[in-house]
């Protein structure tokens, strides 16, 4: 018997907060995913992400969210932006990094953002192959960019161009 599963991407509330923050929290525990060691408290995460904020729910559930942070708020980076994609532990391997990654670069490019970029590890092989199959390039290898419990650690740069620019 196959279930039908209905996914709906739709902007992040507010009142999402406590579920996206625990998805986050699932990908800080995995040791491969951002060198953050805590969820952030809503206001500074909101603050970070101004604009361009998704979640993907899954008959009804967050299961995941994706998110762009400007790079910088110089006037010649205002169509740059890191992207962020997490999918909780329970809904992974069913797409959802993808639909929600391929919905944050169009709603990005309608926006007039150029370039999105992206740094992760590179034993985060989900996350590599996931932007590479959207169009991303791995661009350099960040070399011990930041210690993460007691190991230096690599970042693998990717970066999408669009055809705005």
């Amino acid at each position: 018997m196959t279930v039908a599963v209905t996914t709906v991407v739709r902007d992040l509330r507010p009142e999402d907060w406590p579920q996206v923050a625990s998805i986050y929290e699932d990908g800080i525990r995995t040791g491969n995913a951002t060198f953050e060691t805590g969820v952030p408290a809503w206001e500074r995460w909101d603050a970070a992400h101004p604009e361009h904020r998704l979640v993907a729910e899954l008959d009804g559930e967050v299961a995941g969210w994706a998110a762009l942070s400007p790079v910088s708020d110089r006037s010649c980076y205002r169509g740059v932006a890191e992207n962020s994609v997490y999918v909780a532990a329970w809904a992974r391997g069913r797409g959802l990094g993808r639909v929600l990654l391929e919905e944050l670069i169009v709603r990005a490019e309608a926006a007039g953002i150029w370039t999105l970029e992206a740094g992760i590890f590179p034993e985060n092989r989900a996350s590599v192959r996931l932007h590479l199959v959207c169009g991303f390039r791995i661009v350099g290898v960040r070399e011990r960019l930041g210690e993460s419990n007691g190991v230096w650690r690599d970042v693998l740069l990717l970066e999408r161009r669009s055809d705005l620019r």
